[in-house]
């Protein structure tokens, strides 16, 4: 192998054992999106159809890093921020984490369409920032316990 080949393959590896989970994400995102082009070139497709490859990414997205971003954000917020003990976080999710979890599939898929669909460039970051700022609200609603809601 080349040393450019080898330095990547080294740093792949790193990346791979210091975050495992976002590293084995990513890479599957790319092997889906390679392995889609790929498809579409030898079906003869002329024109690569990048809507179906930007369906694939937010489908792996939604299946692979959203549900871990908010079963831990309920987690975190029940132990750190409020100090609940072990045993009202784990119920406190338990009973909301499947709702949080379906509204985010319900929401972020359409998020992503608009963001990519209509969008001009130099304002999805902006969009997509606005609109995460707006779920972390309804995150930390949902995490809120009832509780702390009673003696507010």
């Amino acid at each position: 192998m080349s040393d450019i080949t080898q330095e990547a393959w080294r740093k792949y590896l790193i990346q791979l054992q210091v975050h495992p989970l976002r590293t084995k994400a990513i890479t599957a995102g790319c092997l889906a999106g390679c392995s889609d082009l790929i498809a579409q070139k030898i079906s003869g497709v002329k024109r690569i159809q990048l809507r179906r490859l930007l369906l694939i990414m937010v489908l792996l997205e939604q299946m692979t890093s959203s549900p871990w971003n908010n079963f831990f954000f309920m987690m975190y917020y029940g132990l750190v921020v409020e100090g609940r003990p072990w045993g009202l976080v784990r119920s406190k999710v338990r009973k909301d984490y499947p709702s949080v979890q379906l509204t985010a599939w319900r929401f972020w898929p359409i998020v992503g369409w608009i963001n990519y669909q209509y969008m001009p460039l130099q304002f999805r970051v902006l969009f997509h920032s606005f609109v995460a700022s707006c779920w972390a609200i309804f995150l930390n609603l949902k995490a809120r316990s009832s509780v702390a809601i009673k003696a507010a």
